[in-house]
């Protein structure tokens, strides 16, 4: 399947988009993405203000490997003049090659205060947002991620497409859920076919691709014009791999022993390691506890500690005893990462029931908590006071 995607002057091919997941897409586990095949890799999202405030953590989230391009950053603003200034930083310091503007979050503590999916609701604030954005960007294309409204009585996606696109955005990606739903349910894949007949810049789609059939599919039924893939790469970075040959127009997928998984394994915790040596210093944990409790950690243990999150997503579907996998989960050190892998039963086949199924959070509907008077009145462009809190989503 051909694929005529641009992003500014980068041929998107395939057109893939890895979606930011906090505490997931570092620069460890994009490069590990990207060895197993193209597309566009962003970083965990980043807030406007603790950008233009030099905070430690967002520094090192949006450092960027040598060999990545286009350097994809994705930016949580809710304040037009500080998501101005944000922008303009990154083009006078030459921060990223891509924004892409985060609208999806549907975590309470973001929409109660008026941030990430309750914005597209308040359609002059967004266009505000993504024009101020947009226009300090000069040459570096803006993007936009949303999701399909507030609930289902409240649905914005398609007039928030057109607010987009009008200031400008290169494209507009939607998770086809509402904020109501959360990560439960079914993705509303018609909802991509509305929004694509509507616009005139390309449309990527986002929900319940678990396998490079469901892109492909995804692309066929609803039109659009590249996939976003969250969730389905955890624990599965050689799902990239399997977009590109599957649009490539190969039937070919990757199904990994548990001896190739464990060395993929292996390789992400290195990474990790790595990114944490780059910092140059020791971590210190446990900053909520009194200084004489605390302790400084090395980066081999911060990246090993780090990794332990991912052991779970790896092995699920695989048949490993309890004991093990509640040791590789609190491994500390490569090498006891690595004894520890080498009790793995190195031929066991990749678990073919897994394939198709969910990965990573599922919750329940709920409904979303806004300001109070938020609904009153969608034309309001009033900055929300307190919504720049550091999340992920979308």
């Amino acid at each position: 399947m051909s694929t005529s995607l641009t992003l500014g002057g980068h041929v998107v091919d395939p057109p893939v988009v890895l979606a930011p997941m906090a505490g997931i897409t570092n620069v460890a586990f994009r490069r590990l993405c990207a060895e197993q095949g193209a597309g566009i890799y962003t970083c965990e999202m980043v807030m406007t203000r603790a950008l233009l405030e030099r905070n430690p953590k967002t520094t090192r989230m949006i450092a960027f490997g040598p060999g990545e391009r286009p350097r994809s950053l994705q930016l949580y603003g809710v304040d037009p003049v500080t998501v101005r200034k944000a922008v303009e930083m990154i083009v006078d310091e030459d921060l990223a090659d891509h924004i892409d503007m985060n609208f999806g979050c549907s975590v309470p503590k973001v929409t109660r205060k008026g941030g990430g999916s309750a914005i597209p609701y308040k359609r002059n604030l967004f266009g505000q947002i993504v024009r101020s954005a947009v226009e300090a960007a000069g040459d570096i294309p803006v993007t936009v991620k949303m999701r399909k409204g507030i609930d289902d009585e409240l649905l914005t996606f398609v007039d928030a497409g057109r607010v987009a696109q009008d200031a400008g955005a290169a494209w507009v990606a939607l998770h086809a859920r509402t904020a109501a739903q959360r990560y439960s349910g079914t993705a509303d894949w018609d909802a991509i076919t509305e929004l694509k007949r509507a616009l005139d810049i390309p449309v990527l789609g986002n929900g319940d691709i678990w396998e490079a059939t469901d892109a492909l599919r995804m692309v066929e039924e609803t039109g659009c014009d590249g996939v976003v893939v969250g969730r389905g790469c955890l624990g599965r970075p050689w799902l990239f791999a399997d977009l590109a040959a599957a649009f490539a127009g190969s039937s070919h997928r990757v199904m990994p022993s548990l001896g190739e998984v464990a060395a993929i394994m292996r390789r992400h915790a290195a990474l990790l390691v790595d990114w944490y040596s780059s910092a140059g210093a020791p971590v210190e944990e446990g900053k909520s506890l009194r200084p004489e409790k605390r302790r400084k950690i090395s980066a081999e243990e911060h990246g090993v500690t780090d990794f332990r999150k991912h052991v779970a997503w790896y092995l699920k579907g695989f048949s490993v005893g309890g004991e093990l996998r509640r040791s590789l989960a609190m491994s500390s050190s490569l090498d006891e990462l690595a004894e520890l892998l080498s009790h793995l039963d190195a031929d066991q086949p990749f678990p073919a029931e897994v394939l198709g199924r969910p990965r990573g959070r599922t919750n329940s509907p709920a409904k979303v908590q806004l300001p109070e008077g938020w609904l009153d009145d969608p034309d309001d462009g009033t900055v929300p006071t307190e919504a720049d809190v550091e999340h992920s989503g979308g």
